[in-house]
């Protein structure tokens, strides 16, 4: 991680002193995470795609006034924290889904195999994938603040502080936020951890 925030540090310079491909080499090594951010909130693949160029573009103009006073990961997921929650407010999207754009970005995010141990048994293989969706719908159901802490801290590794520079917010309310959605969705998951319990493996 230091490495990379080095690196990063460097290619904001160089971004800084003009030289475009080291931009192109910033969206590069992180487009694929902003993306999947984005799509965390906005549902819609087609609206999350322009999302995240949106954040890019935003980042571009904005870069000038970097000063790495945060790490620039930090400041990108910010720009991109704001530009969802802006086109959530316009309500541009289509909230219409199809299943199966949904649950293969999920499965990517919650695979079975880090929540369960390797039994690989068709049984277990079930309930691993109950787990899975009982997840994604417990994030699903989470207000919009709580589901961007609990994605940041989560699924992309924030610290407390990110977060708190990510979503513009004290860090006390980071983690009653976090807090709040660990309690969510450890309640969505009881039932079917009970019912795994009572199974023999």
């Amino acid at each position: 991680m230091q490495q990379d925030v080095q690196s990063d540090a460097v290619l904001v310079q160089q971004v800084q002193a003009g030289q475009q491909k080291a931009f192109d080499l910033l969206v590069a090594k992180y487009q694929r995470r902003i993306y999947r951010l984005v799509l965390r909130f906005i549902r819609d693949p087609a609206l999350a795609e322009d999302v995240a160029q949106e954040t890019f573009l935003r980042a571009y103009r904005a870069i000038g006034q970097f000063r790495g006073e945060s790490q620039f990961y930090t400041w990108l997921y910010r720009i991109a924290v704001n530009t969802a929650k802006k086109a959530i407010s316009d309500d541009i999207r289509d909230p219409t889904v199809s299943e199966g754009d949904a649950s293969g970005h999920d499965e990517e995010t919650f695979s079975p195999t880090e929540l369960l141990s390797n039994h690989e048994t068709p049984e277990s293989i079930l309930v691993s994938k109950e787990i899975v969706q009982t997840v994604n719908a417990a994030m699903e159901s989470l207000p919009e603040d709580l589901r961007m802490a609990i994605t940041l801290r989560e699924i992309e590794g924030l610290s407390y502080e990110d977060i708190a520079e990510a979503m513009q917010c004290p860090i006390g309310t980071v983690r009653s936020r976090i807090f709040r959605a660990r309690e969510a969705i450890a309640e969505r998951l009881r039932p079917v951890i009970e019912h795994k319990g009572g199974k023999r493996w």
